[in-house]
């Protein structure tokens, strides 16, 4: 699994409108390159063209759930549902939403992070639920790019030559956390298999699902790097998605592959152009059964 904040500063260009992302707030205790903080201002329009609102937001690939708590903080729908199945990023959701988040928030807050403490907090074992969703909170903060998959590591320089705490915010990882469980009454978590979750929950006709896996597609070799687990049958979801009854709203990588998908399982689907701080561009494409909601806005 990564998490990273490829996202969390700089601008989006969306049909010709600039989207400032710093401006949207930061809700996540994760790190997260490929997170939706930069989608946020969509996510919200999404919710606004329903008639009613959703008895539910399912995510059934959670990782850093930006969406997921977003929903849950301005109450877009009734409740949110998130499934993930990293056991370590379910460590801390688990941790957080179920009574034991105090005790993740002080250790994170007390915790002196030199090169000695984190390499003494790695070599663990035999750790406690909240112990290992604070390793994972730690290995996020202090590794390359927020990498948890086998291998990754450590940071070096850091963010502006500051070293290996150079993204070890504990006052704000803190704050996240018990924020989030004073609303933990409106989200569920299940730690599970996102596939599998869908499967079950296709029938759901009063709910909505934002489907954004953390797998990569179109032969790409970089989710092997990346994430714990990286293979996914997309066409499988893509079939899935077919028979949900409720809306769904799917993000990927934009691809031909993808693209060719989409159209023989008739989604409808919209390039979206971003522009980070490097004013480097990359394309995301959003898939649904209809998008004229994003057309008729911009």
């Amino acid at each position: 699994m990564v998490i990273s904040g490829a996202h969390r500063s700089g601008t989006i260009v969306v049909h010709n409108k600039v989207v400032n992302v710093a401006s949207v707030r930061q809700r996540s205790p994760f790190r997260y390159p490929g997170g939706k903080t930069w989608l946020i201002p969509r996510i919200r329009q999404w919710f606004a063209h329903f008639p009613r609102r959703p008895a539910a937001l399912i995510e059934p690939f959670a990782g850093g759930a930006i969406v997921s708590l977003t929903v849950a903080f301005e109450q877009l729908a009734d409740g949110v549902v998130m499934v993930e199945r990293d056991e370590f990023v379910c460590a801390v959701w688990e941790t957080i939403l179920n009574g034991t988040h105090k005790i993740l928030a002080e250790k994170i807050l007390n915790f002196d992070v030199t090169i000695e403490s984190v390499q003494d907090e790695l070599m663990k074992s035999g750790l406690s639920r909240e112990d290992r969703a604070f390793l994972t909170i730690l290995r996020n903060r202090v590794s390359r790019g927020g990498i948890l998959a086998p291998g990754s590591g450590l940071m070096k320089s850091g963010e502006n030559g500051k070293g290996i705490g150079s993204r070890w915010y504990p006052k704000t990882l803190y704050n996240r956390i018990m924020d989030i469980a004073k609303i933990s009454d409106r989200v569920q978590f299940f730690a599970d298999d996102g596939i599998a979750f869908l499967k079950r929950s296709a029938h759901r006709a009063n709910v909505v699902f934002f489907i954004d896996p953390p797998y990569t597609a179109a032969g790409k070799k970089a989710g092997r790097r990346l994430y714990t687990h990286y293979e996914l049958d997309h066409e499988e979801l893509f079939d899935i998605a077919a028979t949900l009854q409720g809306d769904f709203l799917m993000t990927y990588d934009s691809s031909d592959e993808i693209e060719t998908l989409a159209r023989e399982h008739g989604f409808d689907t919209q390039r979206i152009a971003m522009k980070n701080t490097h004013n480097a561009e990359m394309k995301e494409l959003l898939i649904s059964r209809n998008l004229d909601w994003i057309r008729n806005l911009d």
